[in-house]
């Protein structure tokens, strides 16, 4: 299943967030992040990355600092800011209405079948 670009874009920034809430990191270990958080459902680019975490940084919400990695190569990581958390707070409360609502619909929602029957996505009742 290939997830749609506009979801991708959208919740960018709550992943990003969340993702440095865990630690410190930098661009190729981000990707990985989300490749392996995503069961490599979510396969993003550089050029998506980057100007995600460099709006991060112009908000306040990440601050990044270079440091020599072990095979002498400099890497910039990122790092979450107290705004970057509570702004990860509030993309988290309005992630949740948006799951909520989307549950609401889909939970009453009955969808036709190819031959005309139809099924309804509400869960099945106990010992169904």
């Amino acid at each position: 299943m290939e997830i749609n670009k506009d979801l991708i874009a959208a919740s960018s920034t709550p992943i990003v967030l969340a993702i440095l809430v865990e630690e410190d990191s930098y661009g190729y270990a981000i990707l990985k992040r989300v490749r392996e958080l995503s069961g490599g459902r979510m396969e993003w680019t550089d050029g998506m990355l980057y100007p995600v975490l460099h709006r991060l940084e112009r908000l306040g919400h990440v601050e990044a600092r270079w440091e020599a990695a072990g095979s002498g190569r400099r890497r910039k990581y990122y790092q979450i800011t107290a705004e970057g958390r509570a702004q990860l707070e509030e993309e988290r409360r309005q992630w949740q209405a948006v799951e909520n609502t989307l549950r609401g619909i889909w939970g009453a929602l009955v969808l036709p079948l190819p031959e005309g029957g139809s099924v309804s996505s509400a869960p099945l009742p106990q010992g169904a």
